[in-house]
């Protein structure tokens, strides 16, 4: 699953990129992680959400713990009562450059990048909701992953067509659905000698 993407466009850029308003005031980083901001497009709006939907866990003495962000949404797990209603009437596009996953052996994992030939922008399908927690929050849709990938991971987003934003954004939920597959063409792949976590 992916827990790390890159975008390497400013707002204003992704604003015409996906013809949309730009939302003044939104602070993202270029690399973006679990519970953190990044740029979201929904409702004709381009604007910053926190990527994760909280989770509450409970400690031994059942006291609640500081919230953790479910950042993807299976898409055979869309319609359970978790990702439902968002999925249902809550669906975004998410910008994004790269995504990030781990490969190698445990403790030596390194990050590896996949990402559209040529490195444009491109759009994942994303869900939303507001939250007590951490206000409008966003997930990444994930599907079974592409044969140039399955070596490092059986699952990777749901990357979107830009004749396939207005019927994943407004269609019907069933419409939607019929998009949650693996993408058919070319992924770039850069993999690198950064460590996934730590020095």
């Amino acid at each position: 699953m992916c827990n790390l993407y890159r975008l390497r466009a400013n707002q204003a850029e992704v604003a015409r990129v996906f013809a949309a308003e730009p939302v003044p005031g939104a602070n993202f980083a270029g690399d973006v992680y679990p519970g953190y901001p990044g740029l979201v497009v929904a409702h004709g709006r381009v604007g910053a959400m926190n990527w994760g939907f909280p989770v509450v866990l409970k400690g031994r003495q059942g006291q609640p713990l500081k919230p953790k962000p479910v950042t993807n949404a299976r898409d055979d797990r869309l319609h359970t009562p978790f990702w439902r209603a968002s999925f249902g009437r809550r669906r975004c596009l998410i910008p994004v450059s790269q995504w990030a996953e781990p490969e190698g052996e445990a403790g030596r994992m390194t990050r590896t990048w996949y990402g559209m030939p040529g490195g444009d922008v491109f759009a994942i399908g994303g869900i939303w909701r507001t939250t007590a927690d951490w206000g409008q929050t966003y997930a990444m849709v994930m599907v079974e992953s592409s044969p140039v990938m399955t070596d490092v991971h059986d699952r990777m987003p749901v990357v979107l067509r830009a004749d396939q934003w207005a019927a994943w954004l407004d269609g019907e939920p069933e419409a939607a659905q019929a998009l949650c597959r693996t993408w058919p063409g070319p992924l770039a792949i850069e993999r690198t000698g950064d460590r996934w976590a730590g020095g």
